[in-house]
């Protein structure tokens, strides 16, 4: 009995090996190929070998064009960043130019000559650091402001006692008495209070001495700041441009025909700071202060905004002036009343 327990037994454990065994049938066609490679490692490099790996050097890419699009059969470009533009030569009289607006300034006569920053006074501070202050003063108010009114005002503020400890504990509504009828007076009286606190709390109670700590203080921009650069610290830093300059410039010749921005694409305006670096670029460093009260009295006499008197300037040909025989300024009696400044900012110009 126990003999036919163990046939039976074995019997049993027969069959079930043979229905686990992985036969063709039952197998899939990737099993069946690789049922004879019982290695996986194996497998996986078997397959890599078929792959194919294109790897491209830099520069392969760099030496490589890229394609353009054509245009009606023509190459386009498809670079975003324009050229930038070649560098400016001014006009090759420049000197003789000059020459004559420095001789034709002599004489004086302009506003400029008597009221503008450069002639304040030494008598209206105690030492040289409080006459800074009065020049930063003049400055911050000319903005918008002809020369008598800022004079005047600049006077009123020296009585009352124009140093910044004084000025910082002065109200706004004190100092806005004091400085009308200045452009934009209440605005004003406002930057004067906290300039003066900025310059007593950080800088010992005197005027910054840089152009980018100065234009740090509240209404003031690049224009005052190199002016009061040039004649507070007597420091050539930049060129003072303001609208005479900005507009006698662009009538000379004196910078590009169409100012460019940092990527070297053309702009719709030109600003003064445009201008300031243009003229930077060419002017020896030595013409950069004296430039400004030159430029502003001869906009203020002849080369006015609006109408300018070429009839009367050297600059216009003939030496008399008479437009006769050939002129040393390219835009003399061209004017119509709608050259480069409009109208409206012609009249805006003659306010300053």
């Amino acid at each position: 009995m126990i003999a036919a327990a163990c046939r039976r037994l074995s019997q049993t454990v027969a069959r079930a090996s043979r229905s686990t065994r992985p036969t063709a049938a039952r197998m899939s066609p990737r099993a069946v190929a690789g049922a004879g490679d019982p290695s996986p490692a194996r497998r996986k490099r078997a397959k890599r070998e078929h792959v194919e790996l294109k790897v491209e050097h830099a520069s392969d890419v760099a030496s490589t064009p890229p394609s353009k699009p054509t245009k009606n059969g023509r190459r386009v470009s498809t670079s975003a960043v324009a050229s930038p533009p070649p560098a400016f030569a001014p006009p090759s009289d420049w000197r003789e130019t000059l020459a004559i607006i420095k001789r034709m300034r002599a004489v004086g006569g302009a506003p400029v000559d008597t009221m503008g920053c450069e002639k304040i006074s030494e008598d209206v501070a105690e030492d040289a650091r409080g006459r800074r202050f009065v020049v930063l003063v003049s400055a911050m108010l000319s903005s918008q402001t002809k020369d008598p009114i800022t004079h005047a005002a600049t006077a009123r503020l020296v009585a009352h006692g124009c140093t910044p400890e004084n000025i910082a504990a002065t109200s706004e509504e004190v100092l806005d008495e004091l400085i009308t009828p200045v452009g934009f007076h209440a605005r004003k009286a406002q930057y004067l209070k906290r300039a003066a606190k900025m310059c007593v709390d950080e800088h010992g109670g005197d005027i910054p001495p840089t152009v980018e700590a100065l234009m740090a203080l509240p209404g003031v921009g690049p224009k005052m700041a190199y002016l009061v650069m040039n004649v507070g610290w007597g420091v050539a830093a930049g060129i003072c441009v303001d609208v005479h300059v900005h507009r006698i410039a662009e009538r000379l010749g004196w910078v590009p025909s169409v100012a460019t921005g940092e990527n070297g694409s053309p702009k719709k305006n030109r600003t003064p700071e445009d201008t300031r670096v243009a003229l930077e670029g060419w002017l020896p460093r030595e013409e950069w202060v004296e430039i400004n009260p030159l430029l502003v009295g001869h906009g203020q006499l002849t080369c006015t905004p609006r109408a300018p008197k070429c009839a009367e300037c050297e600059l216009s040909g003939g030496g008399g002036g008479d437009g006769k025989g050939a002129a040393l300024c390219p835009s003399a009696f061209s004017w119509n009343g709608s050259e480069t400044e409009s109208g409206k900012k012609a009249a805006r110009e003659e306010k300053e």
